[in-house]
């Protein structure tokens, strides 16, 4: 059985809650506590600017950190940036100088290191800084392309993976000291390209990084002082002759991998057909909302860590799905939950004996990475319609629809939402960014 990552101390990381996105390295977005968000009452607050908000991290029990970037797809030149904030009030504490990112623009990530430091990656640079969000140390990364995410590892080694899509060259993995940003050994080159954000799982027989590729996933041992490929575990998700697109991140949960795929949408391709990514000509549209560039239906796809086997459901019936988010699954329920962003549906997927089933469905439509708290059974999400986006917590059991928050948010995207851990959930967009809190 995988190991839940919010019972046990992440190794490498600060000793939080919730120091890095979606909860920990395998990715279950499954946070302490709950919400009690029926008949209950919700409070918003929330503060409007020209940022990318990315993420919320925790570091200290009341210490947050909102990282993110600027959303000039043309014009001024992008950067990234870091600020620690007030939980109660979202008022800016502290904040960073605004960093570079090799004028990639892409939403990168933070992390808070067992050192007592936060990392963050964005477009083709890793920084390192103090909970003052002073700069300490700065690297441009070898790979002169945005990357999508990093992790620290159980030896507190920090890796970033660089994003391609299809018909692009291979990506890489890169390693590095957190004390001193230096490569721990040359990037490690993937089979194939990579558009998801790495996962990784630590077990009784090593550390694993899971990468979804063009056409399978790929598993990477870490040994001391290199990264090696699995050769035995490589199972296949898509082919070049299929009517589906990549996927992003997986959720490494019972014992699977769980992916969602058709995520490289019209907007993703134009992001990265560029270089640097993200600059693209005014007359650009960037919107999830354009039509899928295949036909074929949303899928969610499990992959058996050990032996590889792949099961499969399409859950909605509407051909040319797209999401811009991976996928979560709740072992305490027997339920893995995935979503069509494109053309609407969330969707609750029965595991029960080794089977996908579709248990429940709502006419709703997600976009982002959810957080779920098992010990109450609610999933939060959140739901974009009429130009307008709130959240909504839903039983993951029944499919019944407990709770919607407006967030003061008209664009909705594929970012993180993070458990405050006082019946509250931060929400990011670009544009805005809030806190809703059930009461």
């Amino acid at each position: 059985m995988t190991n839940s990552d919010r019972k046990e101390k992440l190794p490498g990381y600060f000793d939080s809650a919730w120091p890095v996105e979606c909860g920990g390295n395998r990715r279950q977005k499954a946070a302490t506590g709950k919400l009690l968000s029926k008949n209950s009452k919700t409070e918003m607050i929330s503060t409007v600017s020209d940022k990318w908000n990315v993420m919320v991290i925790q570091r200290e029990k009341n210490e947050f950190f909102l990282g993110g970037t600027m959303p000039y797809f043309n014009g001024p030149k992008p950067y990234g940036w870091l600020q620690k904030i007030n939980s109660d009030s979202l008022e800016v504490l502290n904040e960073s100088p605004q960093l570079p990112c090799g004028d990639h623009v892409w939403c990168g990530a933070i992390a808070a290191h067992e050192n007592g430091s936060i990392i963050k990656v964005n477009g083709s640079f890793m920084h390192v800084l103090s909970p003052e969000c002073e700069v300490i140390l700065e690297k441009e990364l070898p790979i002169n392309q945005a990357h999508n995410g990093l992790l620290i590892l159980s030896d507190g080694t920090i890796v970033t993976k660089d994003c391609r899509l299809e018909n692009q060259q291979n990506s890489t993995i890169t390693r590095l000291d957190p004390n001193t940003l230096e490569l721990l050994h040359e990037p490690f080159a993937l089979p194939e390209g990579s558009m998801g954000r790495i996962a990784s799982d630590l077990n009784d027989d090593g550390e694993f990084i899971y990468i979804p590729g063009i056409e399978r996933i790929w598993r990477i041992k870490v040994l001391p002082d290199a990264l090696e490929l699995d050769e035995d575990w490589q199972p296949q998700y898509r082919n070049a002759y299929q009517s589906q697109g990549l996927a992003w991140d997986g959720c490494i949960s019972e014992g699977s991998l769980w992916v969602m795929d058709n995520g490289d949408i019209e907007s993703v391709r134009s992001i990265y057909g560029v270089n640097p990514n993200g600059r693209v000509a005014e007359n650009t549209h960037l919107s999830w909302r354009n039509p899928a560039p295949w036909k074929g239906r949303q899928r969610l796809i499990k992959f058996d860590l050990i032996s590889g086997e792949k099961t499969s459901i399409e859950p909605f019936d509407k051909e040319g799905g797209g999401i811009i988010a991976p996928p979560v699954n709740v072992p305490e329920y027997e339920m893995c939950i995935a979503w069509d962003s494109i053309n609407g549906g969330l969707a609750g997927i029965s595991t029960t004996d080794r089977k996908l089933a579709v248990s429940w469905q709502l006419d709703m439509r997600p976009t982002m990475q959810p957080v779920i708290f098992p010990e109450s059974g609610e999933l939060v999400i959140n739901n974009f319609e009429n130009g307008e986006d709130e959240l909504i917590v839903v039983d993951i059991a029944t499919g019944e629809l407990l709770s919607r928050a407006k967030v003061n948010a008209r664009l909705a995207n594929g970012m993180f939402l993070t458990p405050g851990f006082n019946r509250d959930i931060f929400y990011c967009t670009t544009g805005t960014f809030s806190k809703v809190t059930w009461y």
